[in-house]
């Protein structure tokens, strides 16, 4: 049913309902930024643009003495205005690493990140002349250098993490190779089958039986955005799909309301994202202890192995699901360093024909 399903149906209510309760607590000025952004972008990003200019508000009133007798939602539009570019310098400080109250510690790629809604509201209020100046562009952000060692699985390696699941030989413990056996169908159908389709774990966690289609080997999918997609497995994927839709699932009792669920938990739930990522790390650290695998290396995992196959950049993005191309060319620029690498020794006008 994709995002018609009950799951999907839910997850939007409960979004919806979340950034209602985040938008209460806002101060006005950015409450009306906010409220500019409904129509072009999805719940969980404005939900993440809450907490982070939450974040911010609750910093200003805990730095500034000015503004500390007030409450978040008086903060208006003179109180913006008089926010300076040595306010924005201590919040990124701040930032980076906090061990007094509110715990965290964020790298310079998290930071830009956290600041970007920031940096944005602010220009949104200036455009619109709700304020007279803007001091977050008098601040540079982290100065972020593109990786092209991009962390991604060779084949052996990807052979080993579906071998250590299939056999249960990487558990040292008895009770782990006990709990590997009630799930072992499961966990190899996951992560076969996100090794050979590059779904991401969300995609995969809002899974139903009914979006599978043996007929033609086919997955309905929500993607990121919310857009409904239909994408294509191998045989490899079937069968363990089959195995463990009629071996495993079978003898799964599921909570009311969630019968629908093609993954599950133990407990009869569908299989959470972290549940999904817990098992990914778990596996890897047994047979690749030497890389950080997460179910997004799966995901780049694939898309190397189908560019290299195709060389078709367009096919990546579409398959993968990137509305931006641009994405597909950054993420995989090394091996287009390969190809030019390999493009030396292709012309050599010395030989004799």
């Amino acid at each position: 049913m994709g995002k018609d399903s009950a799951f999907y149906k839910e997850k939007q209510r409960n979004q919806k309902l979340k950034l209602r309760e985040l938008m209460s607590e806002l101060p006005e000025p950015a409450l009306k930024y906010i409220k500019s952004k409904e129509q072009n972008a999805q719940p969980s990003t404005l939900i993440s643009y809450c907490y982070d200019l939450l974040t911010f508000f609750r910093f200003l009133k805990s730095s500034n003495p000015a503004i500390a007798h007030l409450e978040i939602k008086k903060f208006d539009y003179e109180t913006l205005s008089k926010i300076t570019a040595d306010d924005i310098e201590e919040y990124k400080s701040y930032l980076e690493l906090n061990t007094v109250g509110e715990q965290h510690e964020n790298d310079k790629k998290a930071i830009a990140r956290k600041l970007s809604p920031l940096r944005s509201m602010y220009k949104f209020l200036l455009t619109h002349e709700l304020i007279s100046k803007d001091p977050t562009q008098l601040v540079d952000l982290p100065r972020l250098k593109k990786d092209k060692n991009i962390i991604r699985m060779n084949n052996y390696e990807v052979q080993a993490i579906l071998q250590a699941i299939d056999d249960g030989n990487a558990f040292t413990s008895e009770r782990q190779r006990k709990y590997n056996q009630k799930t072992r169908g499961r966990d190899l159908a996951i992560l076969t089958l996100m090794l050979n389709t590059g779904i991401r774990v969300s995609e995969c966690n809002g899974l139903d039986l009914n979006d599978v289609d043996f007929n033609v080997n086919s997955l309905t999918i929500v993607r990121k955005g919310g857009g409904q997609d239909v994408i294509y497995f191998n045989d490899e994927v079937a069968d363990v799909l089959k195995d463990y839709i009629n071996g495993e699932r079978e003898y799964i009792n599921p909570i009311e309301g969630q019968e629908a669920a093609l993954f599950y938990s133990l407990q009869g739930r569908r299989i959470s994202v972290d549940a999904i990522e817990n098992l990914v790390k778990k596996y890897a650290k047994m047979v690749i202890p030497n890389k950080k695998i997460t179910p997004h290396k799966l995901r780049s995992t694939y898309g190397t192995a189908l560019y290299r196959e195709t060389g078709d950049i367009r096919l990546v993005a579409d398959v993968l699901g990137h509305e931006n191309i641009n994405t597909t060319i950054d993420y995989y620029a090394a091996i287009e360093d390969e190809h030019k690498r390999m493009a030396r020794n292709a012309v050599d006008f010395s030989r004799k024909e």
